[in-house]
């Protein structure tokens, strides 16, 4: 089987990883062609059944849609499919199409984003459903979100995410637990780090010897278009308490010695399409503390995190202030990569396209 695969997000972030982490399972056994950049694309290219196509066209623009290169385009057509791990779909394509829709958070969470904003994603997500045969989403959660918003007669398969390879990696020296609490995400306001801060704030007025410091780790970008009053927020308990520190976005190897050093992560968010960081942060042996949200009670009941009341910081301020060092059960990551790893997933996918590619 011959797969196009687009390549233009990686290194973006939650979309770029997706695709890096799948990479590897197409090529084993499949020949693919690999759209993007030199960079992005180097660690793949000099692969046996790989063929690298050069493309600079941004994701979701007017050019992607309506003038996509005819080179590119002929080289994906003499392809059996073509699979983006997001839903931005170029035109001219004409073999079978697979496309990943991660969440529809802008359209449940209307803050988000103005009207306009809202009709101009919807009209992309419907037409990755439209021209799409399969459509892979990443919890049933957003499988269901999914069909309540758009109109979709085609097949929704859930592929969940898995831990990235390189926290799976042992630790040449593992780093010793430091005396604090991390946040990984942005402030955009479904992710609840309001409700964090607030809880943060209670617990220290609450307990005079609770003195961790907060790390909160982010793209510097998504915190300055995120919530202006958590910025502020962010600065004045910062400046207030001295226990706050913003690290900005951080390399891989940097994330993982934060994430192992750290007591635990708490992901306090209001609306995930998976949510990866309590995954990641129990890869490396620290618990989670995680909101009672659908989507993390479909991914995580069964894992050891704690759950807090979504949104209530009372309830994180008490779970804050009594610790989760010690979790009533371990993380056995052999079950864990039975539920949630990329081989699975690219092993679903594959299959997907074999059997469409069969039946045509």
């Amino acid at each position: 089987m011959k797969i196009a695969i687009d390549c233009r997000m990686m290194g973006t972030g939650g979309i770029g990883s997706f695709i890096t982490e799948l990479l590897p399972f197409f090529i084993k056994d499949h020949e693919c062609i690999l759209i993007g950049n030199h960079e992005k694309c180097a660690p793949f290219i000099r692969e046996q059944n790989v063929q690298f196509c050069f493309c600079d066209i941004p994701p979701f623009s007017f050019k992607e849609a309506f003038f996509f290169p005819p080179e590119i385009l002929s080289e994906i057509n003499h392809a059996g499919c073509y699979f983006t791990p997001y839903c931005n779909i170029p035109g001219g394509i004409k073999v079978p199409v697979f496309s990943t829709i991660h969440d529809v958070v802008f359209l449940d969470v209307k803050e988000l984003t103005s009207l306009i904003g809202r009709l101009v994603r919807k009209m992309f997500y419907q037409r990755a459903i439209n021209y799409s045969d399969v459509i892979f989403t990443v919890s049933d959660f957003s499988k269901e979100r999914i069909l309540h918003h758009l109109r979709c007669k085609k097949k929704i398969e859930v592929v969940y995410n898995g831990a990235p390879a390189y926290l799976k990696e042992a630790f040449e020296d593992l780093p010793e637990k430091q005396n604090q609490i991390l946040f990984v995400g942005n402030i955009k306001k479904h992710k609840g780090l309001s409700t964090l801060l607030d809880a943060f704030e209670k617990a220290l007025k609450k307990d005079q010897e609770f003195k961790p410091k907060l790390v909160i780790v982010g793209n510097a970008d998504n915190f300055r278009t995120g919530d202006e009053e958590t910025v502020r927020r962010i600065q004045e308990l910062s400046a207030a308490t001295g226990l706050i520190e913003f690290t900005g976005k951080v390399s891989n190897q940097e994330l993982k010695r934060i994430y192992a050093q750290s007591r635990f992560l708490v992901q306090p968010s209001l609306y995930e399409g998976f949510g990866m960081p309590p995954l990641e942060a129990m890869t490396v042996g620290t618990p989670a503390l995680i909101s009672d949200i659908p989507v993390f009670k479909e991914i995580y009941s069964s894992l050891p995190v704690t759950f807090f009341k979504a949104g209530d910081s009372d309830d994180l301020a008490d779970k804050l202030l009594a610790g989760i060092d010690s979790p009533g059960k371990q993380l056995d990551m052999q079950a864990v990569n039975e539920l949630y790893s990329y081989e699975r997933s690219a092993k679903i996918i594959l299959a997907s396209m074999s059997a469409r590619l069969a039946g045509s």
